[in-house]
């Protein structure tokens, strides 16, 4: 088994995480890291490293000779920019046999658009937080404004009123206008299968939020949420690893922000709460049946901190 880690950069966690699935599995299994900068930190942490080219269509074949040349059997996409090139080239390269693990292109592009994602929750009577391409489109305020596209965290103005909302937008080259919820931020780690079934969920409260990632997360159970979070990914029809940003208001009730349709950059915590994520893909890569989901008995903090790798080599 070789498992290839795109836009590995600085995820030597995620890259970690791989590599223990995917000896669980086959004890002569590698994990390639792949990214575009040749000088990728997670490089160090992988058993390979791919210098790649562009995820983009002009560059399909090559990837797909580069992914044959290496014997790579699955894929795992880690990046919201490479995610609709990999949702369409799911099939041409599961031809070759190899695996990506990734949602259908539909789903992908629902919830790489932060409009759409909102008009959608709607639609289906989903908990979404609404979303607007003007102030007024949502309410009276107070608002939130962010770009439609791309990561919700960049360039996000937050608690702002209408005068305020409309100067912030200016600014931005996609602006979408929210209205503002007050609450406790939490993540919903889930997977899903290829028959996009929720297989298994954890939520985790984001105690510290650095740059819209969890840098302190601790894990807790609601089945009322838990039940909620597997109707909201389902009707998504995700597969594979997927993260909800949501906010608890001061009644429990739940409003869902956004979706990354991917492993989260602290979901390593759920994995250690028991939801097996990438053992459960990979068997599914393999065709394999998968064990039973069981979550482990108390309550997990992940606490992400810099690390230092100490490597002892002649040749250095």
């Amino acid at each position: 088994m070789k498992i290839l880690v795109t836009s590995a950069a600085r995820k030597a966690p995620l890259v970690a995480a791989a590599k223990a699935a995917a000896l669980r599995l086959d004890s002569s299994a590698k994990v390639i890291a792949g990214d575009l900068d040749p000088a990728a930190p997670a490089r160090y942490v992988a058993d390979e490293f791919w210098h790649m080219p562009p995820t983009t269509e002009s560059f399909a074949e090559t990837l797909l000779a580069g992914c044959r040349a290496r014997g790579v059997g699955v894929v795992l996409p880690t990046r919201d920019g490479e995610l609709v090139f990999w949702a369409a080239q799911r099939a041409r390269f599961a031809a070759e046999g190899i695996a990506v693990i990734v949602s259908s292109p539909p789903s992908v592009e629902r919830c790489l658009d932060k409009l759409a994602f909102a008009e959608f929750g709607l639609a289906h009577g989903l908990p979404f937080i609404p979303a607007g391409l003007t102030p007024q489109a949502v309410g009276p305020g107070p608002y939130v404004v962010k770009e439609r596209f791309g990561a919700g965290s960049r360039a996000l103005g937050l608690n702002l009123d209408r005068a305020a909302a409309l100067a912030h937008g200016a600014h931005l080259s996609a602006p979408i206008y929210q209205p503002f919820v007050a609450g406790r931020e939490i993540s919903i780690d889930a997977w899903l299968d290829r028959h996009r079934r929720m297989k298994g969920v954890v939520l985790r409260r984001r105690d510290v939020v650095v740059d819209g990632e969890s840098q302190v997360t601790t894990t807790f159970r609601d089945g009322a949420l838990e039940a909620a979070a597997g109707c909201i990914v389902e009707a998504l029809e995700l597969e594979g690893p997927v993260v909800l940003q949501a906010l608890l208001d001061e009644t429990a009730g739940l409003h869902v922000i956004e979706c990354n349709s991917r492993f989260g950059g602290a979901s390593t915590a759920a994995i250690a709460a028991g939801l097996d994520l990438l053992t459960w893909s990979f068997l599914e890569a393999c065709g394999h049946a998968l064990p039973a989901f069981v979550r482990n008995p108390g309550e997990v903090r992940q606490v992400r901190l810099p690390s230092d790798l100490i490597l002892h080599d002649p040749d250095l």
